[in-house]
């Protein structure tokens, strides 16, 4: 098949969607979805996220240097989506789309409650990078759903993540294999 030239573009799919919370300057919290994350490092455990300068949410990620990584359900797509389109400047995201805080147990943002995976995590670097500066953290604890466990693990199939591929939220609805398997005789 030919190959055509097209623009240079962030075409990277798909990405995990992601509900992260932040507490603002006047101690309120917010929530920002971001589809722009990534592992960094599994020992000590390490993720990115990043963040358009001009977004709300920054300025809090920023000078609090910390905040959680929540993993929403297919569940939660609706909730999700509003999350993304609407500014924390302008609206208690957790009131008006009716979700709830949980304590967290190291950082001062909050859990969502209704999202199966949080990671609460504290900055460790961040790379000013043109549009979006990248927040790379250290994940601090971790909290799941025990309904989400198998064996002590988390199973992915009892989550039902959502996967972001430009423009549009995709499922992932079934295993098509284990990692090594192609090796395995």
């Amino acid at each position: 098949m030919a190959k055509k030239e097209i623009k240079a573009n962030t075409l990277l799919m798909p990405v995990p969607v992601t509900l992260v919370t932040v507490v603002d300057e006047n101690g309120r919290p917010n929530i920002i979805t971001l589809a722009w994350v990534g592992t960094v490092a599994s020992s000590p455990p390490q993720i990115s996220i990043s963040i358009r300068k001009t977004r709300y949410s920054h300025k809090s990620v920023k000078d609090n240097e910390e905040f959680v990584l929540n993993i929403p359900g297919e569940n939660l797509l609706v909730e999700t989506d509003a999350c993304g389109s609407v500014s924390g400047r302008d609206v208690h995201k957790f009131e008006e789309f009716n979700l709830t805080q949980t304590e967290a147990s190291v950082v001062k943002a909050p859990l969502i409650e209704e999202c199966p995976i949080n990671m609460e995590c504290k900055i460790s670097d961040i790379l000013e990078l043109g549009s979006h500066d990248m927040f790379v953290a250290e994940i601090v604890a971790m909290h799941a759903d025990e309904e989400v466990l198998s064996d002590g693990r988390v199973d992915a199939s009892k989550i039902c993540p959502i996967a972001y591929c430009p423009h549009d939220y995709w499922s992932l609805k079934e295993k098509i294999g284990t990692y090594g398997f192609s090796q395995k005789s």
